[in-house]
């Protein structure tokens, strides 16, 4: 019998695209717990799927369970034995942790801890692989790239939750020595993902003739960067992570002994978000209509800039496999001849 392993948020945008990496990669059986909320759609799993032979689809499967509630026996008796646990799953939307800050302290928080009291109980787990991201760090200077273990900066309730997911796992590798490994993710873009994200919505609104709001600075002249990296890049790099576990182990422990392994997942390609947009509009071959706007001033909570180092995972031998252009021209034709996952 293969080995098992979970994925929460399964159905989620970097869920069910981990999920085809695992298929094609590895002979896992592959467990999803997802509660199907907004972001959760089981389409994705399904419109993925279509390719695969029934004995392929059968290594899948899905428990719909809230992270909420604890893992209880029933469910635990429904996983079965796991190898590995891949926590993605999380509210992660800045507008709505802004305006409901609580329940992303239950989704991001509360959820992480129930999952990481079930992986205490698992005698032979490998990996714990929980998913954080680049906005624990907060905003990033000009010319300034945030390492694993540099300090926090939460800026707004998402950023915030996250990070108290992250400590909690780390205290639950420092005290039941579940064995963790934190990856800090740059902006991800790629297929199905949520209309709501500013790369879709951006293809939308080209496509439909609507004016593209850009973020930009107090003076309406510098709009917000980030590296995007693309989803697939995302999952080939955590599927490196953990066949080269030997060698993150190699690394040493950071300037002040902590033990938990960390990793940033980056791209070295930084684009300005009008860029971006300038970008999707000489893909569509359509002439945009937008507007710069100070959104960080007016409404506290966004960060212009974000910014990772991704010098560990390259030293380890792991790079992108695509450029930023790529990716961007790849996913905007695909946007373009799949509309029905531009609609919400």
């Amino acid at each position: 019998m293969s080995e098992k392993v979970v994925v929460t948020g399964g159905a989620g945008f970097i869920g069910h695209v981990f999920i085809k990496h695992l298929i094609e990669n590895t002979k896992f059986e592959i467990i999803s717990i997802d509660r199907l909320d907004y972001s959760g759609n089981l389409n994705r799993i399904s419109d993925m799927m279509q390719n695969y032979d029934a004995d392929t689809q059968s290594r899948v499967k899905i428990i719909h369970h809230d992270l909420k509630a604890e893992i209880n026996n029933l469910v635990q008796s429904q996983i079965g034995d796991v190898k590995h646990i891949f926590h993605i799953a999380a509210s992660s939307h800045v507008d709505r942790a802004i305006e409901d800050p609580m329940t992303f302290v239950q989704d991001n928080v509360v959820a992480t801890c129930n999952l990481l009291n079930y992986a205490r109980q698992i005698n032979d787990l490998e990996t714990f692989v929980y998913f954080s991201t680049d906005e624990v760090f907060g905003p990033a200077l000009g010319g300034v790239k945030f390492k694993e273990w540099d300090r926090y900066n939460s800026t707004n309730p998402y950023s915030a939750s996250k990070a108290g997911g992250e400590e909690l796992a780390i205290a639950f590798h420092n005290t039941y020595d579940v064995p963790v490994i934190i990856t800090h993710c740059m902006n991800v873009f790629g297929e199905r993902q949520h209309p709501e994200k500013f790369i879709p919505n951006t293809v939308w609104k080209a496509l439909n003739n609507e004016k593209i709001i850009i973020h930009a600075d107090s003076t309406k002249s510098s709009p917000g960067s980030r590296h995007y990296v693309h989803v697939d890049d995302v999952a080939d790099a955590v599927l490196f992570i953990i066949n080269n576990k030997e060698k993150l182990k190699e690394i040493p422990d950071d300037q002040y002994g902590a033990k938990c392994k960390k990793i940033n997942i980056a791209s070295s390609f930084e684009m300005n978000n009008l860029e971006v947009a300038e970008s999707i509009s000489k893909y569509l071959g359509l002439v945009i209509d937008y507007e710069l706007v100070d959104f960080h001033s007016t409404r506290p909570g966004h960060d212009l800039r974000y910014a990772l180092d991704d010098s560990l995972i390259a030293s380890m031998g792991w790079k992108p496999s695509k450029s930023t252009q790529e990716g961007l021209e790849q996913v905007t034709k695909w946007y373009s001849e799949n509309q029905e996952w531009l609609k919400f």
